[in-house]
């Protein structure tokens, strides 16, 4: 087999039986088509079965020229995920990057937004249009719930269960999680679904998308962004955000409120609690308090 038939394996490996994502099979397979890109650019002609840890070094030298220190860290990750599903499948006994480590990075903290500068964002909206109340109601589902913003853009009217108070989110793998949702989002999400999307003509197979584009059809992760973007430089606000600040601000604000760091984790659909550690280090003033609180010394 060529680079090319063991790459669509994988591929299908992935998205069959890791269950991954559409964009994190992607960014799987591209790391691997880099390196063929590689080999064939400077002649080496090599299988994956036979292909050696400094074949491989000389690659990542020559990314690590090329990118910063986190996009290296990522591309060896990637290719140690292809070359143990080449042993999972028999067709190596060993991975070549398994002596290969990946370079020192910092843990990057999230950036959030301020209850105010959500507030604002918000109250920019233009609600004279159909557009402006999806908006409204978007953003604050994506503050309000903590969702991803392919969680957004992918949500179902069916998996509305306001009267139960919740709303099923399909997340990364297709895992399924209820999360929380409260009167005020309901509100602006109910007033969308029943007075704006009817006026729309719907595209067939998007009768049960929520928030539709103006052709009727899901909307894209880039729409979404560019929303944002441009409320933001309507405020004045030169943060650098994305929906994904949305998602930060929602269980920074929680955590700042007294939620515990399982609560949180649950609700924004984290497999391990280590990833919903990094908000313990936003707010230190917090974690101060908690500590003068609760720790039997400092009752005394």
């Amino acid at each position: 087999m060529n680079w090319g038939t063991y790459i669509k394996n994988y591929q299908s490996y992935l998205k069959i039986e890791r269950g991954l994502s559409k964009n994190t099979v992607t960014n799987y397979v591209f790391d691997v088509e880099r390196l063929c890109q590689f080999l064939e650019t400077n002649g080496i002609s090599v299988s994956p079965i036979k292909i050696t840890e400094e074949t491989l070094q000389q690659f990542i030298y020559a990314v690590s020229s090329e990118v910063n220190a986190r996009s290296q860290a990522r591309i060896i990750s990637g290719l140690k995920s292809f070359f143990s599903y080449l042993i999972f499948e028999d067709y190596r006994e060993d991975n070549p990057l398994e002596l290969i480590e990946s370079p020192k990075i910092g843990r990057k903290l999230p950036d959030t937004l301020s209850v105010e500068e959500i507030d604002a964002l918000i109250a920019a909206i233009d609600l004279s249009s159909n557009e402006g109340e999806r908006n409204r109601a978007m953003l604050e589902l994506l503050y309000g719930c903590g969702l991803r913003v392919s969680e957004l853009v992918t949500l179902k009217i069916s998996d509305l269960f306001f009267e139960e108070g919740f709303v099923k989110v399909t997340g990364k793998g297709n895992k399924q999680r209820f999360v929380p949702i409260g009167d005020l989002t309901q509100k602006y999400i109910l007033f969308y679904k029943e007075y704006v999307r009817p006026r729309q003509t719907i595209k067939k197979g998007f009768e049960d998308t929520l928030f539709l584009n103006r052709r009727g059809g899901q909307l894209t992760r880039a729409m979404i962004f560019t929303i944002i973007k441009n409320l933001a430089v309507e405020i004045g606000l030169y943060k650098k955000i994305s929906p994904h600040t949305f998602r930060h601000s929602f269980a920074t604000h929680l955590l700042e409120n007294g939620a515990d760091l399982r609560s949180i984790q649950l609700m924004l659909g984290h497999e391990s609690i280590t990833t919903t550690e990094v908000y313990l280090h936003l707010d230190r003033n917090y974690l101060t308090a908690v500590m003068n609180t609760f720790h039997p010394r400092n009752a005394m």
